[in-house]
């Protein structure tokens, strides 16, 4: 019998499995496809934010239907895919997502936008470093696991577009856990948006990766699990 999928999309800080060092046990169990979103490859050159061709990418990944986890910027194309085609995926994880068009008219939101806002606006007058310091900051990005020069970093980053323009709605009927870390309100006014309209959110109190931590990883995979008996179920 074949194993269940896993999508996987990364955020800023790392691509492909490096951006996912604590989910590589699961692919004993499951069928694990971590992604590189659009201009994140360690050859061809930085490209800019599309967030369609990143979804297109997840829908494909998928194939004919299985679980999709996210991380920060990556949670956009995740719900957009689930938006489009949510008779393929089984369950949604978004952990620290970062879907801004959902909540731009609220505070902690609001706030963080004039803060991205005022970065933009002086990018051109920033050397890579003091941009790629701030924007790493703002997007609570980490050394990244890819290893790659700070020119090639500041580069992705100057590319990277606000994510209010995308079109994201609520997806009904898709088993969603969301994970934050309780250390920025931005993300649990997000998170607390998201269980508005059912999401499971929990706060695993571990900075904007809890993913990382045995006890992050172990939420992941029970509720991939759990949605995943319950399909059975339900089929």
């Amino acid at each position: 019998m074949s194993k269940t999928r896993i999508v996987f999309v990364h955020g800023m800080d790392g691509y492909g499995a490096a951006a996912w060092p604590a989910q590589h046990l699961l692919a004993g169990n499951y069928d694990c496809l971590f992604l590189k979103r659009t201009g994140f490859d360690a050859v061809e050159p930085p490209a800019a934010t599309d967030f369609a061709a990143d979804a297109r990418i997840v829908i494909d990944a998928l194939g004919t239907g299985g679980h999709v986890v996210a991380h920060a910027q990556g949670a956009v194309p995740a719900v957009m895919a689930a938006v489009q085609r949510p008779d393929l995926v089984r369950s949604l994880v978004l952990v620290e997502p970062l879907l801004l068009s959902l909540t731009a008219e609220l505070p902690a939101t609001a706030a963080y936008l004039g803060r991205l806002q005022h970065l933009l606006e002086r990018a051109d007058e920033l050397p890579d470093a003091a941009f790629l310091a701030e924007f790493n900051t703002l997007m609570a990005v980490t050394a990244s696991p890819n290893h790659e020069p700070q020119g090639r970093r500041a580069a992705r980053a100057r590319l990277q577009a606000r994510s209010t323009g995308a079109p994201l709605h609520i997806i009904p009927g898709v088993s969603t856990l969301v994970i934050t870390g309780g250390w920025e309100p931005l993300y649990e006014e997000v998170a607390q948006y998201l269980s508005t309209t059912g999401a499971r959110h929990v706060i695993h109190r571990d900075g904007h990766r809890p993913h990382d931590t045995a006890a992050g990883a172990a939420l992941i995979a029970e509720f991939i699990a759990g949605a995943g008996a319950n399909s059975e179920v339900g089929s």
